[in-house]
């Protein structure tokens, strides 16, 4: 769950889909109320308002080359649903994501096709988040690690606080760095997940007429 929060969040943010977004004019005002990075304040040319160009957000033909690597995927069947299927090349977006789509964007797909469109400082920074959760989600984790991981987590959300919005950074980002206390305290996260309930339970749909 806490993951597709966290992927709608940065798709939402990077493709600046108009709804699912944390950066726009409330957000670049709470910039200029807080008095940090002057150059994104938001600027008043007659009766419009100018919002400055962030780090993190795409271009229209970043967007294009964003939609098009998605759409252009082939993954083996049962890996994921049909993912060219989730792109809309008209509004340049990603529309109806399930959690299992979320799961793999953000795991496996999200770093490969940022690779060259991004900055480098904040393409590293999602890239080390993917691999986060990439790490905690592996059936195998040694525990003499999981001090390494939380600590990552931490530096994560930190570095991720410089380049993003504060709208950005609510309280279901911040959860990130419990997950792997729950790991200690409970089960690998793999045991926990509701994916093959979730196929399964779309297979019973399916004997329903």
């Amino acid at each position: 769950m806490l993951k597709n929060i966290v992927c709608d969040k940065v798709i939402g943010t990077l493709l600046n889909v108009k709804v699912k977004t944390k950066d726009g004019v409330k957000a670049q005002q709470d910039l200029a109320d807080i008095g940090i990075h002057s150059r994104l304040h938001p600027q008043s040319i007659g009766r419009c308002t100018y919002l400055p160009p962030t780090c993190h957000t795409f271009s229209r033909k970043e967007k294009k080359i964003f939609c098009q690597s998605v759409r252009s995927v082939k993954v083996p069947q049962g890996y994921s649903s049909n993912i060219s299927s989730l792109v809309s090349m008209q509004d340049l977006k990603l529309v109806g994501l399930k959690s299992h789509d979320c799961h793999v964007l953000m795991q496996h797909l999200l770093p490969v096709v940022i690779r060259v469109i991004l900055p480098p400082f904040v393409r590293g920074i999602l890239t080390r988040l993917c691999m986060f959760f990439n790490a905690i989600c592996k059936k195998v984790i040694n525990p003499r690690v999981l001090d390494d991981l939380e600590n990552e987590a931490i530096r994560l959300l930190c570095q991720l606080e410089m380049y993003v919005p504060p709208s950005f950074s609510d309280i279901m980002v911040h959860l990130i760095v419990h997950l792997v206390r729950k790991i200690q305290l409970c089960v690998p996260i793999f045991l926990r997940w509701m994916y093959p309930v979730e196929r399964y339970i779309k297979i019973l749909k399916g004997y329903v007429k």
